[in-house]
């Protein structure tokens, strides 16, 4: 729902069970096009026994394009774009002996995107897929349709965390950083202070080096949730999201939420928000991401003001609201659908007295304000 596949995009592998070959593909490409030595006048587009697949990038001739191709392997999550979350591509598939009688599933699926943290579950035979016709008259059934899924795992794709949430409030004037090494001190070797070329010596993912802002939370995004306005019958947050690489942008990045007040979002200004009933009528999750608009659906590099932000006003329910004891503060924060580290609940930005309420801070505050106008205006006259 939350997830996007970046840069270089998806690719897909299996292994063929028997010794059958791809002739043709329109909408992606395989990687490797495998011994064919047996076909020395018609060659097939991939022999490969365990053929990689992938897309086709954007602006590519018409006669090999299919629908929903040619995105050069990028999707964005479900949630955010339903139309650019889908890829496909179509196959023409033989085999190098006779005919077989019976068709075989393939197996050992294995899909990277564009990170080694997907892992696939065996191929199983589904209810045979319809396609439409004659301009949508006649209803065309698949021999056999297939499907398996491939599940998302952090601890796969990365040993340490991608980013950390600090905090901070109208009420305190303490920032609550992340916690320190948050992701991780071991691999800190690609960290610098400023922007640095890229050594050609290092060796390239992508064609670039990620290089990190040397940062305490070591986190290459960071996340932060400030507590801005208390209303009487509103409240209001601010959050800004920070890439901390000199080299990478995050196009397309999403931001989950979790919050009990999020039941009750009045407005988000710069970022689009759309409400995740994860735990069925409970409505405590939101997801927020660019808007194409305004330019901020790519958060750029360090070096470019990396950063983007949004103020979000809520509406507050008088049983639940309160400042105290950090309710004020997300209960967890996904980026690009893997989970960040949070700060220490003790940590947590706290009132300045328990006994003075935040009506009672707010007035101090316009009661001193007026004294001093009055005090000037009568030293003036």
């Amino acid at each position: 729902m939350y997830r996007q596949i970046m840069s270089p995009g998806w690719t897909l592998g299996w292994t063929w069970a028997k010794n059958e070959v791809i002739w043709s593909i329109v909408g992606a490409q395989a990687t490797d096009q495998g011994d064919c030595k047996e076909f020395p006048s018609d060659i097939p587009h991939s022999c490969d026994k365990n053929p990689r697949v992938i897309d086709l990038q954007p602006g590519a001739p018409y006669n090999q394009q299919f629908q929903n191709c040619c995105k050069g392997g990028i999707l964005t999550s479900l949630g955010q774009d339903p139309v650019n979350s889908l890829s496909a591509f179509q196959l023409s598939v033989g085999n190098s002996g006779n005919t077989y009688s019976t068709v075989s599933l393939p197996k050992n699926f294995s899909l990277l995107g564009p990170t080694q943290g997907y892992t696939c579950s065996p191929v199983s035979v589904v209810p045979s897929s319809v396609s439409l016709s004659s301009g949508g008259h006649r209803k065309n059934r698949a021999l056999m349709t297939w499907q398996l899924v491939c599940t998302y795992s952090h601890l796969r794709a990365s040993r340490t965390p991608t980013c950390c949430v600090s905090m901070s409030s109208f009420y305190n004037s303490e920032i609550t950083s992340c916690p320190s090494c948050a992701c991780g001190c071991a691999n800190d070797e690609n960290c610098v202070k400023t922007k640095l070329t890229v050594p050609s010596t290092v060796a390239q993912i992508e064609g670039v080096v990620p290089i990190k802002q040397c940062t305490r939370h070591k986190c290459p995004i960071r996340v932060h949730w400030h507590v801005k306005k208390n209303y009487n019958t509103y409240w209001r947050v601010r959050i800004a999201i920070t890439n901390f690489y000199y080299n990478v942008n995050y196009t397309k990045w999403t931001l989950v939420a979790q919050h009990p007040n999020l039941n009750n979002v009045v407005k988000v200004d710069n970022f689009i928000y759309k409400p995740l009933r994860v735990y069925g009528s409970i409505n405590d999750t939101g997801m927020f991401y660019g808007n194409e608009k305004l330019k901020n659906d790519d958060l750029l590099e360090a070096s470019s003001n990396g950063s983007v932000y949004t103020d979000m006003i809520l509406k507050k329910d008088e049983n639940s609201f309160t400042l105290s004891h950090g309710w004020a503060f997300p209960r967890t924060v996904y980026f690009n659908g893997d989970e960040c580290i949070m700060p220490l609940p003790v940590s947590y930005p706290s009132l300045p007295n328990s006994v003075v309420h935040v009506s009672d801070i707010e007035l101090l505050v316009v009661t001193q304000v007026v004294v001093a106008i009055l005090y000037q205006f009568l030293y003036i006259n």
